[in-house]
């Protein structure tokens, strides 16, 4: 699959405003601070499509893309986020909300190589078993280790959410590493 173009079109805060469209929808999904803006970049060819930062719990709302032949949704940062428990709360429903409503082709379900899966990332790959929603995998910021400490930390996040070793990708948005395995995993998902 090859993006040619990809550009913000929204963003929502209610599931009464979610966006109507008859592409697919791929989600992107993960903690805060996880790289989801950065992977969207990646795979839009553009560095400025998703805003980037440092501070954790930045992206609040559903934020979608058109890339063409599929909608991507941002979904908001989960965990960490210096916010109000009742905020934390409200976007929680709001993702809740869009898991269940949503006919997603595939949630690509972010997590950081560098750490060990967190609870809430344990507890998004137990919903998305649950609810039978399409799911992939992927390993951020790979760059930030050693190639030698890839390979068994990716083992360990394997170990830790139950799956196996070779269903999740390592990336990084900085080098491009694993861009067109992830786009070869959409393009499968959006065209069954």
């Amino acid at each position: 699959m090859d993006i040619k173009s990809a550009t913000f079109i929204t963003s929502v805060a209610s599931s009464d405003k979610f966006y109507k469209t008859d592409k697919p929808i791929i989600a992107i999904a993960g903690k805060s601070n996880v790289g989801k803006s950065s992977l969207i970049n990646m795979l839009g060819n553009n560095k400025k499509l998703a805003r980037t930062s440092v501070t954790p719990g930045r992206t609040r709302l559903i934020n979608y893309f058109d890339f063409g032949d599929f909608v991507l949704a941002d979904l908001p940062g989960y965990g960490f986020a210096k916010v109000s428990k009742e905020e934390k709360n409200k976007w929680g429903k709001l993702l809740e909300d869009f898991l269940l409503k949503e006919d997603i082709k595939l949630l690509i379900s972010l997590v950081d190589i560098r750490h060990d899966p967190t609870e809430d990332d344990k507890m998004m790959i137990n919903y998305l078993y649950h609810y039978q929603i399409p799911f992939s995998l992927v390993a951020t910021k790979s760059d930030k280790l050693p190639k030698t400490k890839i390979k068994p930390q990716l083992q360990r996040i394997a170990t830790c959410l139950k799956v196996g070793v070779n269903d999740i990708i390592a990336v990084s948005s900085l080098s491009g590493q694993n861009k067109n395995e992830i786009l070869s995993i959409i393009g499968k998902a959006i065209s069954v």
